[in-house]
């Protein structure tokens, strides 16, 4: 299944605005992934043809525009419509709300204005949330009721699981399952319809990131345990309670209040010194991060103290190597608590694909260390890809890209396919081509780069507007934007202010 986040564009920071709130910004990760071609498959409407879509709103009515910012769907509805993927034209629209009941009806249209899914009663996305609680929704698969009840099906039309469930959701980050309710009863099924878990429990949760670790249920007399993905019992069903905590096949469960480290034959592993277990270290074997009294430490399942339990947070990186929190900074020690990085930082993240640490002050401003802890970077982090395996930093006044080897890398090289680029020449900007001809002159106090649909924001006077791929002005600056957190332009529309929503404006 491929994931959305709400928003999935790559704006360009307001700088004014970022350092005007107190608004902790330490990493910004989008993925942005682009179809290229055409993708054409049959539904209940005839086909469905991909390009890009958006949420557009203007005079307090939602509509959908295209990438080129042409109306797709008029803003004529009161309910903000939701675009589960915005290459797939397959519109949500919401109408006839009853604040006060919470009944609602919606609908499916695609880029006709036509419905589509017209044997349901209702269609749904399916919303979930990331770790860092950003909204998003699931690309792939709707959810449908028909005579009250629910079944899913794929966004191209074809039905995977048929309308006969009491309740369908999503599992908190979690993107390849989904929570079903049948005759009461709890269970799983994957996004491509398969009954992972009968429902046949009291309650079900994913144990990890993902349904392959497992899942925790609950029986009728209110007491947890383990199956894996085959549905075999790891944990018998006699615990009060199993934190999603688990490693080396050991996992933390809850007795008369208090938690336990147990084995998968049940059998006690570690049962006193702490007041709850955090993380069993998978780099380290037999040893665990414990709390108590309220701070962070290490033991080993002999219950021998490695790490004084002084800390206000504590998280295992690599073998011997902890992010490590006093009072409101972060710093770095090893497993003999000698501090490899001071404590003077905000925040300080480890990322595990890129082998890389950033570690952010009170000012945005990151420090990017290798893996040997050494500082390589320091500038504003705006993003971290993963999967184009790139850092974007914005280093006096300029934006600078860097591979995962700190090797400092053009725009052109990370976006090969981009027609203008970004270029600052005594103080103002402008565009050039890939050869280094100026198209655009240096005559803006600022601008962003060219975007994945072709445009780029300018700035001139304190106000916004936009140029096309050619250069040419599509929104004379007029756009008071001082307030807005990201300027991204599609045609004369602009990214909303509540950037989590992903819709676009025209002020």
């Amino acid at each position: 299944m491929s994931r959305g986040k709400r928003y999935d564009t790559e704006p360009k920071l307001n700088m004014t605005k970022v350092f005007a709130v107190a608004i902790a910004i330490a990493v910004i990760i989008m993925f942005v992934f682009i179809i290229k071609g055409i993708f054409t498959k049959d539904n209940t409407s005839g086909k469905i043809t991909s390009k890009s879509y958006f949420t557009s709103y203007k005079d307090n009515k939602w509509g959908v525009i295209d990438a080129e910012g042409n109306n797709v769907i008029d803003p004529s509805y009161k309910e903000m419509i939701v675009i589960p993927n915005s290459k797939m034209p397959v519109f949500i629209c919401t109408y006839d709300v009853n604040y006060e009941t919470g009944e609602y009806s919606t609908k499916a249209l695609n880029e006709k204005g036509e419905k589509i899914f017209t044997q349901y009663s209702k269609v749904e996305a399916i919303q979930n949330k990331d770790k860092n609680h950003n909204l998003w929704y699931d690309q792939d698969i709707l959810k449908v009721q028909k005579d009250g009840k629910y079944g899913l099906v794929k966004i191209s039309g074809e039905e995977i699981l048929p309308t006969e469930y009491e309740e369908i959701t999503s599992i908190s980050g979690i993107e390849n399952s989904f929570k079903i309710k049948k005759d009461g009863k709890y269970g799983i099924v994957d996004n491509e319809g398969k009954i992972v878990v009968e429902p046949k429990y009291a309650d079900i949760d994913v144990l990890g990131e993902d349904n392959k670790s497992g899942f925790i249920v609950k029986d009728d007399n209110g007491k947890y345990g383990i199956i894996d993905y085959s549905n075999n019992q790891v944990l018998e069903t006699k615990y009060d309670g199993i934190e999603k905590v688990y490693g080396n096949d050991l996992y933390v469960v809850t007795v008369d209040g208090k938690q336990k480290l147990v084995n998968k034959e049940n059998a006690d592993v570690l049962t006193k010194g702490f007041d709850s277990i955090k993380q069993i270290l998978e780099n380290q074997e037999n040893a665990v991060i414990f709390v108590k009294s309220n701070k962070y430490g290490v033991m080993n399942l002999s219950g021998e103290v490695l790490i004084d339990a002084e800390y206000d947070d504590l998280k295992e990186t690599k073998t011997g190597i902890f992010i490590a929190k006093k009072g409101d900074k972060y710093g770095i020690i090893d497993n003999e608590k000698q501090e490899k990085i001071p404590f003077e930082y905000s925040s300080i993240s480890y990322n595990k694909k890129a082998d890389i640490y950033v570690a952010e002050d009170s000012n945005f401003n990151s420090n990017v260390l290798n893996s040997n802890l050494e500082t390589k970077l320091t500038g504003i982090l705006i993003e971290l890809n993963e999967s184009k395996g790139y850092l974007k930093l914005r280093i006096n006044d300029e934006y600078k890209y860097y591979n995962f080897k700190f090797e400092e890398k053009q725009e052109a090289d990370i976006f090969p396919n981009r027609t203008l680029f970004l270029s600052k020449k005594d103080g103002k900007y402008g565009f050039v081509d890939k050869t280094g001809k100026v198209i655009v002159d240096y005559m803006y106090d600022d601008a962003t780069e060219q975007n994945d649909y072709g445009y780029a924001g300018i700035k001139k006077d304190g106000k916004w507007g936009s140029i096309d791929t050619k250069g040419n002005v599509v929104q004379e600056p007029t756009y008071n934007l001082d307030e807005y957190l990201l300027i991204n332009f599609i045609g004369r529309w602009h990214l909303g202010l509540d950037i989590n929503m992903n819709y676009y404006n025209q002020l």
